[in-house]
């Protein structure tokens, strides 16, 4: 599979995306641990995940938790990113709390969680109108000079945040998770900024989520049928040809849905059929 790099550290250029096999609808934990396994046996090695990625308030760090256990005996094949900043409430709806004080205890239980002395990447999860940003990211800085992470990330910034963060960092952002799809474009800026400062652009729902199920038909499907594979791994190449920096996290609930993901870094477009899919 191919490479891309997140700090100084090789991964797969196609990571998996942990949300759906903890959210609502999720399958049952057999089969969540059989599809990261079958990420592992496919070349995947960056998953990411969240402490938030779970039902509700009552389960919370159940993505974390069922990673760690898919992982015992195999964690040194994969790094692992988590996220912090989001909260649950009962009844599943999502919270924010970007304070200096709930982020530095939400990294305490990551670590826990995981089984691990350092996360890998953590990145501040969504920005909260109520936090300035100076004291989230200030205490992104903090982990990386206690050791806590190793590398730093942000997830749903703007450009114009994204150069803040970096500064607060002191050059050190290394990772930017935006939203980014055939139908959610307007992270292009996003994208092309990361890709001038040499900082990893990890897309989140690549395929445009499940309320968007129709957006890889036309060209996608198209190109997907004159190479003989399916619309999602065009979608993919698509992202990888963008820039070097990109890194797409799509996620799945079946073994299946990330062996066919996987291959997509097998994947050559053309000049022509790229232009097509930019349109």
């Amino acid at each position: 599979m191919q490479k891309r790099r997140i700090g100084e550290v090789e991964v797969s250029a196609i990571g998996l995306g942990g949300m759906p096999i903890s959210i609502q609808g999720r399958p049952d934990r057999a089969q969540a641990v059989e599809t990261i396994h079958a990420a592992l046996d496919a070349g995947v090695t960056f998953i990411d995940t969240a402490d938030a990625y779970s039902l509700d308030d009552s389960d919370f760090g159940h993505n974390e938790e069922l990673i760690a256990e898919a992982l015992r005996g195999r964690s040194e094949e994969v790094f692992v990113a988590t996220k912090g900043g989001h909260t649950r409430v009962p009844g599943g709806g999502w919270g924010l709390n970007g304070t200096r004080e709930y982020l530095l205890n939400a990294v305490d239980g990551s670590l826990r969680r995981l089984g691990v002395d350092q996360i890998f990447l953590y990145q501040f999860h969504r920005p909260d109108p109520r936090t300035p940003i100076a004291e989230s990211v200030g205490a992104l800085k903090e982990l990386l000079d206690n050791g806590k992470i190793r590398y730093a990330g942000v997830s749903n910034f703007n450009p114009e945040e994204i150069v803040l963060a970096n500064e607060i960092l002191g050059g050190r952002l290394t990772a930017v998770q935006n939203q980014f799809s055939p139908s959610f474009r307007s992270s292009e800026p996003e994208l092309e900024l990361c890709d001038k400062l040499g900082i990893a652009f990890l897309p989140w729902s690549p395929f445009g989520g499940i309320s968007k199920a129709g957006a890889l038909s036309g060209p996608f499907k198209e190109v997907g049928d004159a190479h003989g594979v399916s619309a999602h791994q065009v979608c993919l190449a698509w992202m990888l040809a963008k820039s070097e920096v990109v890194v797409p996290i799509p996620g799945a609930s079946r073994p299946a849905s990330i062996r066919d993901s996987a291959q997509a870094t097998h994947l050559e477009l053309t000049k022509d059929e790229l232009t097509r899919l930019d349109g």
